[in-house]
């Protein structure tokens, strides 16, 4: 394997476990990639914790300086991975918000919310020890913090176009407590076997409250 240098220049706080720039030049954007297929593909063998930058180096065929050229660490190349899944997510979130036309549809979009993040965990095992990596790391709890905003936002939009005359900083609290118990939800059955966590996930959705602008 190759080893790492010992020298290297020391990374200031800020540098830490943040992209250093995105390449403009396609071969640039070309490495970058396979950087990132290649720590895909390690995380999905061994798990995040067990990720090393010169077994990127190596199997991905790139020098020490390419790789820190974008990556400063690990944790960088974390939280790229992080943000393309918060992406996806977001993208389906946006869709099932999107139909949610009265009341009545609240209970049934959450809980379509909820499926869909729960079988994007599953059949991506990479996505559930990176989301895993986002809540143990100082460094990455930012990602996973704007990400929660994001959903509790985009909730939030939706109980105002449904309840215009309510309080908003109540709206908004129940849109983030929402947001949180779901996530919660799905963190807690992507931890346990299957067959317990898909029933998890059954009970928490028929615990959803049926009409949410009754709640107060």
């Amino acid at each position: 394997m190759v080893q790492e240098p010992v020298a290297r220049r020391r990374r200031s706080k800020d540098e830490a476990g943040t992209p250093r720039r995105i390449p403009s030049q396609q071969r640039g954007r070309e490495r970058v990639e396979r950087i990132l297929a290649v720590a895909t593909e390690l995380i999905a063998r061994n798990g995040s914790d067990a990720l090393r930058m010169g077994e990127i180096v190596e199997k991905a065929d790139v020098s020490f300086g390419s790789l820190y050229q974008y990556f400063p660490d690990k944790t960088a190349i974390i939280r790229v991975l992080a943000e393309r899944f918060n992406e996806q997510g977001r993208q389906c979130v946006e869709d099932e918000l999107a139909a949610i036309k009265s009341a009545g549809d609240l209970q049934a979009g959450l809980g379509r919310i909820i499926d869909g993040y729960y079988a994007m965990f599953l059949g991506e095992p990479v996505m559930r020890d990176i989301w895993h990596a986002t809540q143990a790391d100082k460094l990455l709890q930012q990602v996973d913090a704007e990400d929660m905003e994001w959903h509790s936002q985009a909730f939030f939009a939706v109980l105002q176009r449904l309840w215009p005359e309510r309080d908003h900083m109540e709206l908004a609290r129940i849109a983030r407590l929402t947001m949180q118990l779901v996530a919660a939800a799905v963190r807690y059955a992507i931890s346990i076997e299957r067959e317990e966590g898909d029933r998890a996930i059954a009970l928490f959705k028929a615990m959803l409250p049926a009409d949410l602008g009754a709640v107060r």
